[in-house]
């Protein structure tokens, strides 16, 4: 497939994730507040996304909890810089198995599973732009850890999203996530112009090597819209790749702590590298107003409880 740069790109900034990052580096922000905080500052250098998990304000370890999640959108609602608000959807299918011979029962520390709607209750509430749907199952990175999305549980919690009027964010671990996610437009269960996030160099999805890239990228159907990104070091390069390949860009602490050699990063440095590295490929970072309107969003208040 001839590449096709795009020359109208959205950046999205990924604030806090929920890896085991809290303690690497001061920057990566914890509580609501300081969650909310980063993900402005990402707004004013340029990011028209922000990309939201919570943690424990204490730990930093990730949580999953609505009020938490409700406190974080509701500052960022406030704030006096519009941005496009995507909340994670993705825990609540951790699964930690015991040792090779004993696997069964699965550890309890570590082990969070829970039903649709629950994995979507802070969604229902909140009411964000956008949500991811993880498109799969996989090995993920840490010991014997299997990040758990079933067909079943995937074709529920999508249709709970599509009838919020909140758009899925797909994330795309490999081509089988593409797939299935191929899958759910034709069933209905997503509409037929797709968004998704192509998710490079995550143990052990695809690799981020240029060959898988491409091969992930031939994979999303004309009319859907994707970005993607890479982890640590790759991360800049990927914003690169990505607008050559006709896609947007995702950067922020959730995938990589460090701006430069020794350097630790914030959220608004990572976005602001990206911002210029778009630029300087001759093409131009949209808002989130033209985003919204790109990508059929409609931005809402919380429910009110």
């Amino acid at each position: 497939m001839p590449l096709a740069m795009n020359r109208e790109v959205f950046i999205t900034c990924a604030v806090t994730g929920s890896g085991a990052t809290q303690d690497r580096s001061p920057h990566v922000p914890r509580s609501p507040r300081q969650i909310a905080e980063s993900a402005i500052e990402a707004a004013k250098a340029g990011a028209a996304i922000v990309h939201c998990h919570v943690r424990d304000p204490e730990t930093g370890k990730p949580r999953r909890d609505v009020h938490l999640y409700r406190e974080v959108t509701e500052r960022i609602r406030d704030a006096n810089i519009d941005v496009v608000l995507n909340l994670t959807a993705g825990m609540g299918g951790d699964m930690v198995f015991g040792p090779v011979e004993a696997p069964l029962p699965l550890k309890e520390q570590g082990t969070d599973m829970a039903g649709a709607a629950e994995r979507v209750e802070h969604v229902r509430q909140c009411l964000p732009e956008i949500c991811t749907l993880d498109c799969g199952t996989m090995n993920f990175a840490e010991a014997d850890y299997v990040m758990t999305n079933t067909p079943g549980m995937l074709r529920a919690m999508g249709s709970m999203m599509t009838e919020m009027g909140v758009k899925p964010e797909i994330e795309a671990f490999d081509t089988g996530h593409l797939w299935f996610a191929k899958e759910l437009v034709k069933e209905g269960v997503l509409k037929p112009d797709a968004l998704v996030q192509l998710c490079m160099g995550v143990p052990w999805g695809a690799p981020d090597d240029l060959n898988t890239f491409m091969a992930m990228v031939n994979n999303v159907p004309e009319e859907w819209t994707f970005s993607a990104f890479s982890l640590g070091r790759n991360q800049m390069a990927y914003a690169a790749a990505a607008v050559l390949a006709g896609g947007n860009v995702r950067v922020g602490l959730e995938d990589n702590l460090w701006l430069g050699k020794g350097q630790l990063a914030t959220n608004a440095q990572l976005v602001e590298r990206a911002v210029s590295i778009v630029e300087n490929m001759g093409a131009r970072v949209i808002g989130p107003e033209e985003v919204r309107a790109r990508l059929d969003l409609t931005k809402r208040a919380p429910l009110a409880i």
